[in-house]
Parts: C-alpha cells; sequence; structure tokens
C-alpha cells in the first residue's frame, strides 16, 4: 500500500509539472497557431457539376488546368491539402484552404479551370483545425518524385 501510495505521489508531482515547453514560438507565429495549436481554414468538397464534357480534347486541357491551379494555391501558401475521393461518387475531391474567409476561398476555387468549366462545384465549409497541417506541402514535396 506504501508502494502504491508512493507511486502515485509521484505520478501526480510529474503530471502537475507538465510543461508546455516543446511549443516553438517561430512555428506558432509562421503558422498563425492559436493557445492550443490550432487555426481557422476552409474545407472545400468538389462535386460532380452539371456540366459534363465529352471532348476528351477539352477534358484532358480543363484536367490540367486543373492541377496546374492546384500547384499554384499551394505554391502561393493557400493550399494545405488536396486530393481526389477514391470511390466512385459525385464527391469528387477535396481542398483544404489556408484562409479563414469563405468568402476569399470561393474567389480561389473560382480560378480553378474544372469550376470555371462547370465540371466541378464546391461545397465550402469553415474548419477548425491542427495548425500543424500547414507543414504538409513542404514534407509533400521532400515525398514526391514527380508532378502530376
Amino acid at each position: 500500500m506504501k508502494l502504491l501510495f508512493s507511486l502515485v505521489l509521484f505520478l501526480s508531482h510529474l503530471f502537475a509539472n507538465h510543461s508546455f515547453a516543446q511549443q516553438d514560438t517561430a512555428l506558432i507565429n509562421k503558422y498563425g497557431a492559436d493557445q492550443y495549436g490550432m487555426k481557422k481554414y476552409v474545407l472545400v468538397f468538389l462535386k460532380s457539376g452539371k456540366t459534363k464534357i465529352e471532348d476528351q480534347v477539352k477534358l484532358a486541357e480543363i484536367q490540367k488546368g486543373h492541377m496546374d491551379n492546384i500547384k499554384k494555391l499551394a505554391d502561393d501558401g493557400k493550399l494545405v491539402l488536396a486530393g481526389p475521393f477514391l470511390d466512385k461518387t459525385d464527391l469528387r475531391g477535396i481542398f483544404i484552404l489556408n484562409v479563414s474567409d469563405i468568402k476569399e476561398a470561393e474567389e480561389l476555387v473560382n480560378t480553378d479551370p474544372a469550376v470555371v468549366a462547370g465540371a466541378l462545384e464546391m461545397e465550402l465549409h469553415p474548419w477548425y483545425g491542427s495548425a500543424a497541417l500547414m507543414e504538409i506541402p513542404e514534407i509533400h514535396k521532400k515525398l514526391q518524385k514527380s508532378d502530376f
């Protein structure tokens, strides 16, 4: 019993003195993290649009423009994460945008040729997530062998 009491006392002391010394002030400032290490983003669901592009040359051109736009948004620091859904539904892809304003997010997504052509439509949601997501683009560059 004495051993158990000593262990509980030791663990209480250990956890009571837990420090958040691992915080990196430079990263907090760089990524705009709040006290919880979180920040606001806009989550974008890309859905099949009303326009069906039958011309394969035109479709390839739109897809290339879509991928080029993704790269530009990422290079500009506005796009944190993007990717397609792998199931065959009208929900086609996702963006996480480094903006806190829906209107700005809408303006950014409207630069996408697939959205402009009506092949994709957007659904926008304000989202609160880890500021650590901001590291994804740099990590991804170290992992990819080639661009799309």
